[in-house]
């Protein structure tokens, strides 16, 4: 098993923020894809046509958010830990992803630095351009 954390800089402040990563419109938006979202502690979530899927453990608004990631039969949990700092630019993303599967890995984290997070900015981006 294996760990990620890195910190992004997202143009938007925490607030958005967080509604970007709890609220079914918003993540259809960012994501460009069907969502289905029960934003509150237990409640499930599926992303990406089913590729992420999920529970909320916790739920700190507009600061942290915490998700059990369903990697099959995976004994240890998968937890992706969202802390949103405030930032100069908007919102300073801290993403903690722990216990990857070893063969997961290199996809899991291409995945948060080229899909997931870069959607994100994307979108934010996009609406500042506007």
């Amino acid at each position: 098993m294996k760990e990620f954390k890195k910190y992004y800089i997202i143009t938007a402040p925490p607030e958005d923020l967080y509604r970007a990563l709890t609220t079914e419109i918003t993540i259809r938006l960012w994501t460009g894809d069907l969502v289905e979202i029960d934003p509150q502690v237990g409640g499930e979530f599926s992303m990406w046509d089913g590729a992420i899927q999920g529970k909320f453990l916790e739920m700190e608004p507009y600061s942290k958010i915490v998700q059990q990631w369903y990697f099959g039969e995976q004994e240890e949990e998968s937890i992706v830990t969202f802390k949103l700092h405030e930032h100069k630019k908007g919102t300073s993303l801290e993403v903690k992803h722990t216990n990857i599967p070893d063969e997961d890995y290199d996809d899991i984290v291409e995945g948060w630095n080229e899909t997931y997070v870069a959607s994100l900015i994307d979108f934010y981006e996009e609406e500042e351009e506007g």
